[in-house]
């Protein structure tokens, strides 16, 4: 099997290691990868400021970069869940509504896809640490999964996985424009994620989502809080040679 990597564009600026660890752990689960490398943004951002037909201009320009018929493979869950979920909507009866459809059908968030596409879920990791687990918001409620990530977890050699006390409340990044409009809020939704994870004895955070890992991960680091937040990739190459 082939697939093709789709990197988000705050991947591709803010955290090009997990990208590249993205790609050894699709290896490791037996698949052939490609990457196009002139992929641009999906056009969350723009859709989700309100600029609708902007939107639409860079998502048909999104899916030409992706013109075979065979797996896509996201690394962040908003953008797979925006995707997912607004696409059929840019593109409701439009002359690419079929080109829409089969593109819809062919994404994948990574944990979806190494757990209920390839029935894969031990890579032999290794992390020697105390975390937590993130369901955000678009893994959650816009794409329906939960367990594949535990799954995932479960099997990583050394980690010891502890439960939020509220692990489905919003982290605060609020797919970007809440976080810029409302950043009082952002930051105190961020404090309170972060202190639930410390209060449980995590030394990490792990998510499976890009935007939310940069809002947590930028927050922790300012106000000098005792724990990292990592995506859930890296943990699961962790520990290889």
């Amino acid at each position: 099997m082939t697939v093709d990597l789709f990197v988000s564009c705050v991947a591709d600026q803010f955290y090009p290691m997990t990208a590249m660890n993205t790609l050894k752990l699709l290896k490791a689960a037996g698949v052939e990868v490609d990457y196009n490398p002139e992929q641009t943004c999906c056009g969350k951002f723009a859709f989700n400021s309100g600029f609708i037909d902007e939107s639409r201009n860079v998502a048909e320009k999104f899916m030409h970069y992706f013109p075979n018929n065979r797996p896509i493979v996201g690394i962040s869950s908003s953008c797979v869940g925006f995707v997912k979920t607004r696409y059929r909507e840019l593109f409701y009866n439009s002359s690419l509504h079929l080109e829409c459809k089969r593109f819809v059908d062919n994404i994948y968030e990574i944990t979806d896809f190494l757990v209920n596409q390839l029935h894969k879920d031990y890579f032999e990791a290794v992390f020697r640490h105390k975390a937590a687990y993130m369901d955000c918001c678009s893994s959650l409620r816009e794409l329906g999964l939960k367990n594949e990530a535990r799954q995932l977890l479960d099997k990583v050699n050394g980690l010891t996985l502890v439960e939020l006390k509220h692990p489905e409340i919003c982290c605060g990044f609020g797919k970007g424009l809440f976080a810029v409009q409302h950043e009082a809020i952002s930051s105190a939704m961020a404090d309170k994620k972060l202190n639930d994870a410390i209060e449980a004895g995590a030394e990490y955070l792990i998510t499976n989502d890009i935007s939310c890992l940069m809002h947590l991960n930028s927050y922790a680091k300012k106000q000098g809080l005792p724990i990292e937040v990592i995506h859930i990739v890296d943990v699961l190459t962790s520990g290889w040679e």
